[in-house]
């Protein structure tokens, strides 16, 4: 394996979890968040337009589906796949990090 393609893969994980409201999303559904209105509702500043695209983005890269359940009304929870799965650690520790090391913006830091 070439270190050209190593740092392919890294740059599109890193796109891909990284783009925004990405990681918040997948944090939340590992949280047991799975309907789209508790999704919206647990993310400040999410509109409608994008959340359904990074539904939709994080769906198509395979680490959540989709599932629309027989009921009245019907419903749709978002879940993680085997893949999406295996980056609970990797969050977990980013988290870790951040806490760390980011310091709050003020204007955050004062409402804490």
């Amino acid at each position: 394996m070439s270190l050209h393609s190593v740092c392919t893969r890294f740059h599109i994980a890193l796109e891909l979890i990284g783009a925004r409201w990405s990681g918040a999303l997948l944090h939340m559904i590992f949280k047991g968040k799975h309907r789209y209105a508790e999704l919206k509702a647990a993310i400040p500043g999410l509109n409608d337009t994008m959340l359904a695209r990074r539904l939709r983005e994080l769906e198509a890269a395979g680490l959540i589906e989709r599932r629309v359940l027989d009921t009245s009304p019907v419903r749709v929870e978002y879940h993680l796949t085997e893949m999406g799965e295996e980056l609970r650690p990797v969050l977990d520790e980013l988290v870790v990090w951040a806490h760390k090391w980011i310091p709050l913006p003020e204007d955050k830091a004062e409402a804490s």
